[in-house]
Order: structure tokens, then C-alpha cells, then sequence
């Protein structure tokens, strides 16, 4: 005949089922607060509608910032949306986007790679930059990268336990990517902190930072240089260079545009302007007179907060 268990030890096992659960849930929280930040907190969001539906994704603007690192590498070496696509579903289930120092193993940074394994050093792997040209450079060694199964493509780069993960990640990586390549055009939306306390921005860190993600090449040298007091960064889009998408704005300003919204918290970035567009840290994207001072398609401007 089988034990039946005393009152109390009832009651303990009870005790003991409800802490675990009350565990399991604050674990869940603090990733879920760790990945997408506060649900009230400064947020980005990008948008767009197709076929009659609206496509939605929504971040927190740390995770925007490395999505858009991940993009303005990716084009900067000549790599296609599709690639971009493959790169940003590769971090979003390695890391969801965040640039953590831990993981299985030796494992870091927002792809997860290994020191060991060859990746780099951990200092070089805790660079979005770096990591995302290593995952790159993997990327463009795998032949017909662009015509394989996503899972397939990031697969032979990561060598992941979990290939087919990567799979759920494609309809959110591709909507990004057509947001951070500049084919969906005012599609990214952020609203970062505007606390005064914050400080000023540095319109010569803005200039450094563009230069760490798209190369030397984006700003020529009298604009790289520019004035210690100017408080905006001019980025010009060269007619040659200019990669037209379905409205007949170039791809190449909106992928500007878009990264220096993505970038609005960190680099203290109150404005952006660029075609007939205009957006505000406080109130998103506006449309402007193609004869305004601000508009126009020459050029991206970036107004740092003052």
C-alpha cells in the first residue's frame, strides 16, 4: 500500500511548486525587461504595410542600434538585402539583438561567436562592427549563399546546435532589413529619451560613427572634418551612388537616414532630415515641403540635440 505524504510535507511541496513557478517567472521578466527593455520606456519601431496588412516590429533602441550596425556593414561591403536579411535573423536568435559578454561556452557578442573557434579575441568579438564583418566575411564564403534557406545560409556560417532556429527569425530579420537598407523608406521609428539632463550631443562622434560602420568613404573630407561647434553632420548622397527604390527617393539616403534614427539615444540626435522628410525626436516623422531648407535629396542632415 503506497505512502500517502503527511500534512505538512503537503504543504511544503505546495510551498516549494509556487516558489518555482514565481522563479520561473522572474527569470522570464528580467529577460523579456533584459531583450526589449521597459514595455514604457524610449522604444523604435519599424513599420510597413503589405498586401493590405501592416508588418510590426518592435524594439528597444539599444537593439536598434546594433540591428543598424549589422545593415550599414553588410551594405558597405557590397552585400545584398538578402545577406543583410540572413545576418540580422543569425543575431536575433543568437543574442536578440543584444551585445552580450556571455554565453554557451566561450561564446559572446551579438552573434555569439567563439574565441576559440577563431573568431577573434573577446575584446574584438564585443564590437558590433567587427563581428558583424566576420560574419560577413563567413557569409560571402558560402557559395549561393543568397539562393539557400535562410537556416542553410547561417548554418554554414554559426555551425549552430539548433540550425533550424534561425527560421522563425526571417519574417522580423526581413522586414528590418528593408527598413535599414533604405528600401522602405521613413519606415523606422524611434522615440529616445529627450531628458535634458541627458547632455548634448557630439556632432564629431556622429561623424566617427559613420565612418565606423560605412567606411572613409562616407563623408569626404572637408565634411569628416567639419566645425567643432556645428551642431549637424551633412551626409551627402552622390547621385552615382544612389540605389533607387519603388518612390524614386535614392535607397542609399533613406539607409543614412534610418541609421542615425536608430542611433538617436546614443549619439543624442534631435532631427533628421532627408527627401521631403523630417523627423523630430519628440514626434516621429513629418512630411516638409520639398522647398525646405532642411529637405532635399543631396544630402542627409543630422541635428545633434544642443
Amino acid at each position: 500500500m503506497p505512502r500517502t505524504a503527511s500534512p505538512r510535507r503537503r504543504r511544503l511541496l505546495r510551498y516549494g511548486a509556487a516558489l518555482a513557478v514565481l522563479a520561473a517567472l522572474g527569470g522570464y521578466l528580467a529577460v523579456q525587461y533584459d531583450s526589449s527593455g521597459s514595455r514604457n520606456g524610449p522604444r523604435c519601431v519599424v513599420e510597413a504595410k503589405d498586401g493590405g496588412g501592416t508588418q510590426r516590429y518592435e524594439m528597444s533602441l539599444a537593439q536598434a542600434v546594433n540591428a543598424a550596425t549589422i545593415s550599414a556593414v553588410g551594405t558597405t561591403r557590397g552585400m545584398p538585402e538578402r545577406a543583410v536579411t540572413i545576418a540580422l535573423a543569425t543575431a536575433l536568435q543568437e543574442s536578440t539583438l543584444r551585445n552580450i559578454d556571455y554565453g554557451d561556452r566561450d561564446s559572446v557578442g551579438l552573434f555569439q561567436q567563439r574565441p576559440s573557434q577563431g573568431w577573434g579575441s573577446v575584446e574584438q568579438i564585443m564590437d558590433p562592427v567587427y563581428s558583424s564583418e566576420k560574419f560577413y566575411e563567413g557569409l560571402a564564403e558560402v557559395p549561393g549563399y543568397s539562393r539557400l534557406p535562410l537556416t542553410v545560409a547561417a548554418q554554414r556560417v554559426q555551425r549552430s546546435g539548433f540550425p533550424q532556429a534561425y527560421a522563425k527569425h526571417e519574417p522580423d530579420a526581413a522586414l528590418l532589413a528593408a527598413a535599414l537598407t533604405g528600401r522602405r523608406p521613413a519606415s523606422l521609428n524611434c522615440t529616445p529619451s529627450t531628458a535634458t539632463a541627458d547632455g548634448p550631443g557630439d556632432a564629431a562622434r556622429v561623424r566617427t560613427e559613420l565612418v565606423r560602420a560605412f567606411g572613409k568613404d562616407v563623408l569626404p573630407g572637408a565634411v569628416a572634418a567639419g566645425s567643432s561647434a556645428a551642431s549637424t553632420v551633412s551626409v551627402p548622397v552622390p547621385v552615382a551612388a544612389a540605389r533607387s527604390n519603388d518612390k524614386g527617393s535614392p535607397q542609399r539616403g533613406w539607409e543614412l537616414a534610418h541609421w542615425a534614427v536608430a542611433q538617436s539615444e546614443a549619439l543624442r540626435i534631435e532631427r533628421v532630415s532627408y527627401a521631403d522628410r523630417v523627423w523630430d525626436a519628440g514626434s516621429g516623422w513629418r512630411t516638409e515641403s520639398a522647398k525646405g531648407a532642411e529637405t532635399g535629396t543631396t544630402a542627409v542632415r543630422i541635428k545633434v540635440v544642443q
